[in-house]
């Protein structure tokens, strides 16, 4: 299995293959619009402006399992919008963690443990990164900002 076998909805309902993201590198967040770390959409932004020629996506996976993301899917597209300018991908509100959790997020959490092999995700904007092959290579922490990823991201790019 691969992040490739799994499917998603936009933040407008529509539902997509994860598979049309086959050959790039991505960096998978899941994201919240109220949280003390929702800043850090400028940094995942100016990766993706960085990277806009070059096989990379930032996905973006909002949730509000640590009840910072209220809003609905209009509200969300907005706020990133308005505020950040985000123009990568936002899918629709999931679950990251638990039974409940969505499959692709099971899978990633499975792939990547954090720390001491917990595969439950801590907090917003936990991030993974993705190779060309649909293979998770790291996760990093909440904490961890978007420019702390650029040399991997580089590195997988070039790989």
């Amino acid at each position: 299995m691969s992040v490739y076998d799994y499917k998603v909805n936009t933040l407008r309902g529509q539902e997509i293959e994860m598979s049309q993201y086959r050959g790039k590198v991505l960096l998978i967040v899941n994201t919240a619009s109220q949280c003390g770390l929702t800043p850090q959409f400028k940094g995942l932004q100016e990766l993706q402006d960085k990277f806009q020629d070059a096989p990379f996506e930032v996905l973006g996976f909002p949730s509000n399992q640590f009840a910072q993301e209220k809003g609905s899917s209009d509200d969300i597209a907005e706020f990133c919008q308005m505020n950040y300018g985000v123009s990568f991908p936002m899918f629709e509100k999931i679950d990251v963690n638990g039974s409940s959790a969505h499959p692709l997020f099971q899978h990633i959490t499975k792939e990547a443990p954090g720390l001491l092999g917990s595969k439950a995700i801590k907090w917003n904007f936990t991030k993974f990164l993705v190779d060309q092959d649909g293979k998770v290579v790291k996760r990093y922490a909440p904490q961890t900002t978007p420019d702390k990823i650029e040399e991997d991201i580089q590195k997988l790019i070039n790989k």
